[in-house]
């Protein structure tokens, strides 16, 4: 029966792109195809399946992905644009991402197999189910800390029983969310938040912390197999060359974003543990968002967190290598209060505001040097912060008031804090 369902809706696919007619494709060519198209010969070793009957509706249009030829599909792909509607709006365009690479999916899929003893072929749902990480969670009503130590997703290096109950309260993969316990869930539910705990937390951030209530996260849409969809927008290196003005807003607005994450009513510190360009995003109104949440690490401030203990002997298991690496995050007792703004300001801002002398040329002198401490890792926290306020206050007066930044227009024009 799910055979048949991939095909009928492989067709849809088809003719969706343009196709009038399929080309014939030998039956193990069209089955890598389905597989790699959205993983739900895996289920349930996948994310979910919430989002799976927009794609047979035909409401999620391709402009650049795969053809039926799988020699086509490039393995180390992870991410389309796509165009994505329902009945309250018009055509928007949206991130349609893999858990991970092709590449690295097919990796991880055979550690699977060999933690059991089976070579490179079995099923891996049988072997994570049997696996006992599984089988505390199957025998559990709440998620405890003590069933995701050793998974290597930055978010749960030091879980607190709070930031735990909101993931579980957020995961709308279930029909009943709301609620901390996991009564409602079943047995293929919990595999499938453990199996994306264990792969790749962007969806989950995303949920749990959405842009409708203030965070500079972009709007979640849902999952099908190994696919998730979340909200387009345009990357921050397209703005590298634009205006002063444009980037001195867009580097106020991510100094600003990040000082947010780190305090906020909430009390979870959301620390970055890695930064890269294309962390970040802009909409059609100026906005900046965080575009990939995977690098993204959480402290509870109001409940802290436990001493760090020996992962590599009590609690790595299969699932805590199915990203290709078994490497942990650093211990939560060694994050700097200034990390996240070091790494922002050595692998981002140093990019979009100098030293490039066409880039610089407008920038005041004085912003050059504050970026230069603010850069500097054996600067004192105390002086990096000093420094990452002195610039917000050099990069907010180069920023215009008009209405291409609609973000906070008008209210630019009465008030100072916009």
């Amino acid at each position: 029966m799910a055979g048949i369902w991939l095909k009928a809706w492989t067709l849809h696919l088809l003719l969706a792109l343009g196709a009038s007619e399929p080309p014939l494709v030998p039956q193990e060519k069209l089955y890598d195809f389905r597989r790699n198209l959205l993983g739900l010969d895996k289920c349930n070793a996948c994310i979910g399946t919430s989002i799976c009957k927009k794609f047979f509706k035909d409401e999620i249009r391709f402009e650049r992905w795969l053809t039926v030829q799988p020699s086509l599909y490039t393995a180390d792909e992870q991410s389309y644009e796509a165009n994505y509607t329902d009945s309250t709006a018009g055509w928007r365009t949206v991130v349609v991402s893999h858990l991970m690479s092709s590449h690295l999916h097919q990796r991880s899929d055979n550690s699977i197999c060999s933690s059991a003893g089976k070579g490179k072929s079995c099923s891996i749902e049988a072997v994570l189910r049997a696996t006992p990480r599984f089988q505390r969670w199957v025998h559990s009503n709440l998620l405890l800390p003590s069933m995701v130590q050793g998974l290597a997703t930055p978010m749960l290096r030091c879980p607190s029983q709070r930031l735990l109950d909101r993931i579980v309260r957020r995961y709308f993969e279930v029909i009943d969310v709301g609620s901390v316990q996991m009564k409602h869930f079943t047995e293929k539910d919990k595999l499938r938040l453990l199996y994306t705990l264990a792969v790749n937390q962007q969806a989950l951030i995303l949920q749990m912390f959405p842009g409708t209530e203030g965070w500079p996260f972009l709007r979640y849409h849902g999952s099908c197999g190994r696919v998730m969809v979340w909200a387009g927008s345009t990357p921050i290196r397209s703005l590298f060359s634009s205006l002063m003005e444009l980037r001195a807003d867009v580097a106020y607005q991510l100094l600003q974003i990040t000082q947010s994450l780190s305090s906020n009513s909430l009390q979870f510190n959301l620390f970055y543990t890695n930064v890269t360009e294309d962390m970040f995003g802009t909409l059609e109104d100026g906005r900046v968002f965080i575009v990939d949440t995977g690098t993204i690490g959480i402290i509870d401030l109001k409940e802290g967190y436990p001493p760090d203990e020996d992962l590599q002997t009590k609690h790595i298991d299969v699932f805590s290598c199915l990203t290709g690496s078994c490497k942990q995050s650093p211990p939560c007792g060694a994050v700097r209060a200034a990390q996240s703004f070091i790494l922002l300001c050595r692998h981002v801002l140093h990019n979009l505001l100098g030293p490039n002398d066409v880039r610089s040329r407008q920038l005041p002198r004085a912003a050059l040097d504050e970026l230069t401490i603010c850069s500097d890792q054996s600067q004192s926290d105390r002086r990096i912060m000093d420094a990452v306020q002195a610039l917000k206050n050099i990069l907010q007066s180069l920023r215009p008031c008009s209405p291409l930044y609609g973000y906070r227009y008008p209210e630019c024009l009465y008030n100072d804090k916009f």
